[in-house]
């Protein structure tokens, strides 16, 4: 029969050994976890350019239009639904006439990858200016 010494050496043998397992455990969801928000960040990508002074009144415009149209359905201004929230959008694109003209042909005409999965449904009865003063509605969001 084994002396007591002796099973007191193993169990604290098994003890330490139980103890490293567990912490590289815990390094491992550790690194896991930092990778995963690595590359939460990097899918997040803003387009560069130039922001152009913001029109008031095509921005009050825009979110008139807005309040009226299905975009609530998909949309939030500060977290996700359906599509991405409109503050991510606005952080994303810069807020001039190039990006007015593209989101807003976009908005018209549908669209999909851009944020993902997500698919937007295509507006084809709504005016090019009319998409072009709620996108920037949307992209004046940034600066508050």
């Amino acid at each position: 029969m084994p002396s007591i010494t002796f099973l007191r050496i193993i169990l604290a043998v098994c003890f330490c050994l139980a103890n490293i397992l567990f912490s590289c455990q815990s390094d491992k969801k550790e690194e896991s976890a930092s990778q995963t928000k690595e590359l939460k960040q990097k899918e997040f990508y803003v387009v560069p350019g130039e922001d152009d002074p913001i029109d008031s009144v095509l921005v009050q415009r825009g979110k008139v239009l807005i309040s009226y149209a299905d975009c609530y359905e998909c949309h939030r201004e500060e977290s996700a639904g359906k599509g991405p929230a409109f503050f991510d959008i606005a952080k994303r694109y810069p807020n001039n006439q190039v990006y007015l003209n593209l989101l807003g042909r976009k908005v018209i005409s549908g669209g999909s990858g851009t944020w993902g999965h997500p698919i937007m449904s295509p507006h084809p009865k709504l005016e090019l200016e009319d998409a072009k003063a709620m996108v920037a509605y949307i992209l004046s969001l940034e600066e508050r």
